[in-house]
């Protein structure tokens, strides 16, 4: 059963004729008796009465009818809700990492909400490795990402990137001139176990960076406390922690050869495009943005003394 031949139902019902029904759907009115017949075939009784001039429905005509105009105003329903992105409903999971929730979640939320109203966003922060899972199991629906899995499985697409750098408690290193890369390996170096480490693990090894002391943390806001203690020495997204830096509270070390920029992906089950997602993606692309990190509102307060506006 076709829409094609509900329609011809319909109108042949509504207008008194086939002819009418025709001109109605714009086709002729021989294709209009052809999809008539089909359903009577299908169904397999009459569903006009033929001994009349005019297009009289049968009982069981009557009775297809009512079902063939609900069937018909569902389909216009839903053509019409999908062509309209301010009223497609529906839960969008999202996943993301520590430092995306840090910088620039909530615009993407917002910028999500303005295009789509009825569409809500439920955040996963995680590490990158166990949204892969989530994602595999999915237990969400998309997921902002550090570019390091090569899954056949995901569709992948660049979002953006970050810029890193060496820093530490000031004075710890001395910050004359260049560093080696090698030299920091007389310090403790403290590493980040998700995304941006295991990019850099992989680098590391090609360069042949072997620190003697090493810290793994999941957390971005503990490894920069872990630093400011002067516990080591981390690598941080050089501009979104220009605050603590400026509060003298970091230092950015000058290391050869420099750390490579970490890009970020948005992936989902290439088994499960669809047109939300990729317009998702597309306002990720626009809103991607590292460089700043959340700065809470203190409803007109000026912050007390030696404290920094700085997420966590």
């Amino acid at each position: 059963m076709t829409f094609k031949q509900l329609e011809a139902l319909y109108w042949a019902a509504k207008l008194g004729g086939f002819l009418s029904a025709a001109q109605k759907l714009h086709t002729t009115q021989s294709a209009v008796s052809k999809r008539i017949q089909e359903l009577e075939a299908l169904i397999g009784v009459p569903l006009f009465d033929r001994s009349l001039r005019s297009a009289r429905l049968t009982e069981k005509g009557r009775e297809l009818l009512v079902h063939a105009t609900r069937l018909l105003e569902m389909r216009a329903e839903v053509l019409d809700r999908m062509s309209q992105p301010d009223v497609i409903e529906r839960t969008l999971r999202l996943g993301v990492t520590e430092l995306t929730s840090m910088t620039w979640l909530p615009t993407l939320v917002e910028t999500i909400h303005a295009h789509y109203p009825k569409v809500i966003v439920e955040p996963h922060v995680d590490m990158s490795a166990n949204l892969r899972d989530k994602l595999l199991a999915e237990e969400i629906d998309l997921m902002i990402v550090p570019d390091f899995y090569a899954e056949p499985r995901f569709s992948s697409q660049y979002v953006g990137k970050v810029e890193n750098a060496w820093m530490s408690r000031p004075g710890l290193v001395p910050a004359e001139g260049s560093l080696n890369l090698k030299d920091l390996g007389a310090y403790r170096v403290l590493l980040d176990k998700s995304g941006p480490g295991m990019v850099y693990d992989r680098w590391f090894r090609s360069v042949g960076f072997a620190p003697i002391s090493t810290l793994t943390s999941n957390s971005i806001v503990a490894l920069a406390a872990l630093t400011i203690s002067g516990l080591g020495i981390s690598y941080f997204p050089r501009h979104c922690l220009q605050p603590l830096v400026s509060a003298n509270l970091l230092q950015i070390l000058d290391v050869a050869p420099g750390l490579p920029d970490v890009p970020y992906a948005a992936m989902y089950k290439a088994e499960n495009p669809s047109e939300l997602t990729s317009a998702i993606i597309s306002l990720a692309q626009k809103c991607c943005d590292f460089s700043r990190l959340i700065e809470p509102q203190l409803s007109g307060r000026e912050p007390a003394p030696g404290v920094v506006n700085a997420a966590g």
